[in-house]
């Protein structure tokens, strides 16, 4: 790929953007600030550090307080993921046809209301495992269509020499979250219990759903005569990710990575709980220890950028967090001392995974179209999240058959393997990656004729 005319390129593929961004001179503005970028990333703050006592609190409930077996902690953790394999790829085609803000101020409502049954079930005397399934259904899927607009609509907020900083500071943000959220969920549980404890997350949702309202985006939402039939649009999104040999290898690396890392994650609280014995205010420790190692990853990614390059920094953060995961069974070889052990691999993982985050979603978020942002999105996050429900069953399955630790070991030695992609590919030979060339983005769909018409549109 070649420069052509990088700044024409970039007035092109950013006609969302504010007028600022297409200025020959934009003004250098700091986003602290932008009040509408900082209205957002508030409400998003709240949400993220509910999310982490949920992401807690869930699995205790179901391990401590329901006696859940392996294989069903397996369904749990699939029914949380599924939806990415099930309206993943349909999801960023219906999305680019809404304002993306929209779709998150209903994920929002729709997580928080989902949530909310679950502390009045368990009042009640009514809560089962499968209540907890269901529940985990319909917060992903609401998860989906929040999560694609969420990468979708940062530069629909921020300049196109901006969305590297934002992207830094909403990281930023979700490990401060990680950081406090597990230990004051921990101690939460343990003072009140889980299903106390989930209505706190109800709260941040709601929150999150207000900023969201009062945050303005220079979205253009496509007219009704660009839609084209919705297997085509997908199609599109698929070419376009699989099309750029950068995005082949990162998505192939991430979708290994996930499956593997969700069938030692999945049995993760069982592991900590039973196996070692551990409280859940010490598993929240461990988490929030291992958030640290996010937050300085988020914090120094800049600088590791310019000092090693953009292309350069995805290898260098792969080989640390494929090796991490060994450290979760080699705790239970010394179970005496397996607490810093714990936090150690949280460390180092957390570190790495925000260095290639950063680094990654800021190239493919620079390097599309606006028209196509929701479907590039969609399309990685089905093929890399798409893979997690069936790892958290086979999980399940692994650990009822050959035991938790046995399955943990697995896992960890093939997460070694999920870099190669991107360890033998282009990377090392460049510093920066590359900007695409303006012929590269799939053609827009024609404007329906005579025969069958568009595919349905989305659902409000």
């Amino acid at each position: 790929m070649t420069k052509l005319n990088q700044s024409r390129t970039l007035i092109d593929m950013s006609q969302s953007v504010p007028d600022e961004a297409a200025s020959d001179t934009p003004v250098t503005r700091s986003l602290w600030r932008d009040g509408n970028f900082l209205t957002m990333w508030s409400g998003q703050a709240f949400s993220q550090f509910g999310a982490q006592i949920t992401e807690l609190a869930i699995p205790v409930l179901a391990v401590l307080l329901l006696g859940a077996t392996e294989f069903e902690v397996g369904v749990l953790t699939a029914a949380n993921v599924a939806a990415f394999l099930i309206v993943g790829l349909p999801a960023g085609a219906w999305i680019d046809r809404m304002r993306k803000r929209h779709v998150m101020i209903w994920a929002d409502a729709a997580r928080a209301v989902a949530l909310g049954a679950v502390p009045l079930l368990w009042m009640l005397g009514m809560l089962q495992i499968w209540h907890l399934v269901l529940v985990a259904l319909i917060m992903g899927i609401a998860t989906v269509f929040f999560d694609v607009s969420y990468q979708s609509i940062i530069p629909s907020l921020v300049r196109t020499d901006q969305i590297g900083e934002a992207n830094g500071k909403l990281e930023s943000t979700q490990q401060l979250a990680g950081l406090a959220g597990p230990a004051v969920g921990g101690g939460l549980i343990s003072a009140l219990s889980a299903p106390i404890a989930v209505v706190a997350t109800v709260g941040t949702y709601l929150v999150s759903m207000v900023a969201l309202l009062f945050t303005r985006d220079h979205e253009v939402r496509r007219a009704p005569e660009d839609h084209g039939p919705i297997l085509r649009e997908i199609g599109d999104g698929l070419r376009w990710v699989f099309g750029n040999r950068f995005l082949r290898r990162i998505v192939a690396t991430t979708g290994l990575a996930n499956f593997f890392g969700t069938i030692a994650t999945t049995l993760l609280p069982i592991f900590i709980l039973r196996t070692l014995e551990l409280s859940p205010a010490e598993m929240g420790v461990i988490f929030s220890l291992g958030a640290v190692g996010g937050l300085v990853g988020a914090v120094v990614t800049p600088r590791i950028i310019r000092r090693i390059g953009e292309a350069r920094a995805i290898p260098v953060s792969v080989i640390g967090f494929s090796l991490a995961p060994l450290l979760l069974p080699v705790a239970s070889l010394v179970p005496q001392i397996a607490f810093p052990f714990l936090v150690l691999q949280s460390f180092v993982f957390s570190f790495t995974v925000l260095l290639y985050n950063i680094t990654q979603v800021t190239f493919r978020q620079r390097i599309t179209p606006p028209r196509l942002l929701g479907r590039m999105n969609a399309s990685i996050r089905f093929c890399v999240w798409g893979v997690m429900p069936i790892a958290a069953l086979i999980a399940g399955a692994l650990g009822t058959w050959i035991g938790v630790v046995p399955t943990i070991w697995i896992a960890s030695i093939l997460e070694m393997f999920a870099g190669l992609f991107v360890l033998i590919g282009p990377f090392w030979s460049l510093r920066d990656l590359p900007d695409p060339e303006p012929a590269a983005a799939p053609a827009p769909a024609p404007a329906p004729g005579p025969g069958p018409g568009p595919g349905p549109g989305p659902t409000t």
